[in-house]
Formats: C-alpha cells, structure tokens, sequence
C-alpha cells in the first residue's frame, strides 16, 4: 500500500509564498522517502487540491492523507479543506484517505520562532 501526504496551503497570489510549500514538501520528503509527497493550494494558486489528489493517485497512492498546512484549525483548515478533498475523494473510491489536524501548537515551534529572531536575550 503506497501512502501519500498532501501538503495543503491557503494560496497566494506571490508565487515566491507558494514556492515555500514545495520548499517543505521537499524537506518532508527527504526525511520520509518512502512517502508520495505532493502539494496543494486550496485557492487562488496552481496546484489545486484536486490536481495534488490526482498527482498523488498518478504515482501510486492507495492512501492519502491531506495535511492542512495551517497553524490554526480555523475555517480552511476544519471545513473547507475536508470538504474538498471528501469531494474530490469520490473520484477514487479504490484509495482510502484522512484529513489530519493543522499544525497547531507544538513545542518545536518555539525553537523555529526563536531561531528567525536571533534567540532573543532573556
């Protein structure tokens, strides 16, 4: 069973902030090479995430995981981006599939804030 995991953004209408998701998607896959690794945007840019399900299908996914790539469960993150991907999802009834939890908050992500600031003294 092939797995991928779909990298959800918002969208932009700046391609060098879509640019950053691929950007992640490599890193991503560097570390998990065994992983499909597509990317999406959910609006106003290319891929769509209609286009990052099917270049997931393409190259052998069975499985799918959408991954929001949005700190806050807002909206997008809780709503829209499972609501699109159930839709697409219809397409493909052979390939199972799960919408994750956005980024949130997670411990690490005071070492990254701290490290774009220049660890701040204390």
């Amino acid at each position: 069973m092939a797995t991928a995991l779909l990298l959800v953004d918002h969208g932009s209408r700046l391609s060098e902030a879509n640019d950053m998701l691929l950007d992640v998607a490599q890193l991503v896959s560097n570390q998990a090479p065994h992983l499909i690794v597509e990317i999406a945007h959910m609006e106003l840019a290319s891929p769509s995430i209609e286009d990052g399900v099917a270049a997931c299908v393409s190259r052998g996914a069975s499985h799918l995981v959408v991954f929001p790539y949005m700190l806050a469960p807002g909206r997008h993150a809780t709503r829209d981006i499972p609501q699109l991907t159930q839709d697409i999802m219809a397409n493909y009834p052979t390939v199972t599939y799960r919408v994750t939890e956005p980024l949130g908050v997670h411990p690490l992500l005071a070492t990254i804030i701290l490290d774009g600031v220049g660890k701040l003294d204390t």
